[in-house]
């Protein structure tokens, strides 16, 4: 293995003030007890607006180098030259107030942006920085089929390790293919970092009858703590990625993983019932990465109305959902009904969701 911490902090989610500012005190103190719990991969991205200066403040400026490692990805979004492949690493050792990454990847490969990371050079630079002593370990992120994952694999078997989306409700997903990914990840014997392993939160609050089958099993059990259980039960899986937004989200973690315990052959067959019960709800299966809101030319909050509308298929028609919508819409950002069909949101959508569809079922639902 390459790294020695199970568990990883994501910087993805980090909680906000009342500005909706980074809350630097309270990463400070979720960062103190993540390491006092004997953890410390921390993963970050030069697109995760103000992570990497978030990390460098409650981390990098406050805990010896050698006491942590970080990880951090390059995104093509960020590339218009392959001149700026240089100057975004770059940026991102100054952001984080580092010389070098203990992990780096190439972030979210997909058919599309792997061709355009070939065609700047990003494997051959990232490479070089490695040899340079930059880099650590070289991986990348990935968001596509199994075909494509065997192929980038099969044409830089440089590549020390990957991240993949994996949770039990994509397991046998035919278009995360989470299972087909884990599976062709070990074949070539690569170390897995596990990202969404609570499925964006979707897995930590269950619709309350499906939350009852795991609580009559287990009533102190978190919904959090099977998700990530159940991954980390896996082979071949290196460390496993949280997005932790609270710091009651990161104990509730932490006890889990601290002392933690595989899956047995009851608890998987109960995730098997859970799963086609969770399944067989009309939901949409968004992670709130976000990537879609930055270029929607109507400023439409896509995940939040995505998530109103998951509240109202899972929990049945309230006024909480209708509300929630309500309170992300006007004000400059657009109605779902207001979309124009561009298009930009599914290019860059990492789950391959049909979002222009989708946002006629929510307008049709709300409006």
């Amino acid at each position: 293995m390459l790294s020695d911490s199970k568990f990883g902090f994501g910087l993805m989610r980090l909680p906000k003030d009342a500005e909706n500012n980074i809350d630097i005190d309270q990463v400070k103190a979720m960062v103190d007890g993540f390491m006092a719990s004997g953890f410390n991969y921390f993963d970050t991205a030069y697109v995760y607006n103000g992570s990497e200066e978030a990390m460098k403040a409650a981390l990098v400026d406050r805990y010896p180098r050698e006491s942590y490692t970080i990880a951090n990805k390059i995104h093509k979004m960020a590339l218009k030259t392959k001149e700026q492949v240089a100057e975004v690493f770059n940026e991102s050792l100054r952001r984080c107030g580092v010389d070098y990454f203990d992990f780096y990847l190439i972030h979210a490969i997909n058919r599309k942006l792997y061709g355009e990371y070939q065609e700047f050079g990003c494997f051959e630079y990232c490479q070089e920085q490695k040899e340079a002593g930059k880099i650590r370990y070289l991986g990348f992120s990935f968001h596509d089929d199994a075909d494509l994952l065997d192929q980038v694999l099969t044409e830089h078997p440089e590549i020390d390790f990957v991240q993949l989306q994996l949770n039990y409700l994509d397991w046998d997903s035919g278009v995360i293919q989470a299972r087909n990914n884990y599976e062709v990840a070990r074949r070539h014997n690569k170390p897995i970092v596990v990202m969404e392993p609570i499925k964006g939160g979707n897995l930590a609050v269950l619709p309350d009858h499906i939350e009852k089958i795991f609580k009559d099993y287990n009533p102190d059990a978190s919904m959090a703590s099977w998700a990530l259980r159940y991954v980390g039960s896996l082979e071949g899986v290196m460390t496993i990625l949280s997005g932790m937004s609270t710091p009651g989200q990161m104990a509730d973690n932490l006890a889990t993983m601290k002392d933690f315990q595989p899956i047995n052959s009851q608890e998987a067959s109960l995730i098997a019932k859970i799963t086609k019960e969770y399944l067989a709800l009309k939901t949409i299966d968004c992670t709130a990465c976000r990537y879609c809101v930055a270029g929607c030319p109507k400023n439409i909050l896509i995940p939040d109305l995505f998530a109103a509308y998951n509240d109202q298929m899972a929990y049945g028609k309230t006024s909480r959902p209708k509300t929630f919508y309500l309170e992300h819409t006007g004000e400059g950002h657009g109605l779902a009904s207001e979309c124009i069909a561009c298009g930009k949101c599914e290019h860059v959508c990492p789950q391959h969701l049909p979002i222009i569809d989708l946002l006629k079922k929510v307008a049709a639902t709300f409006e």
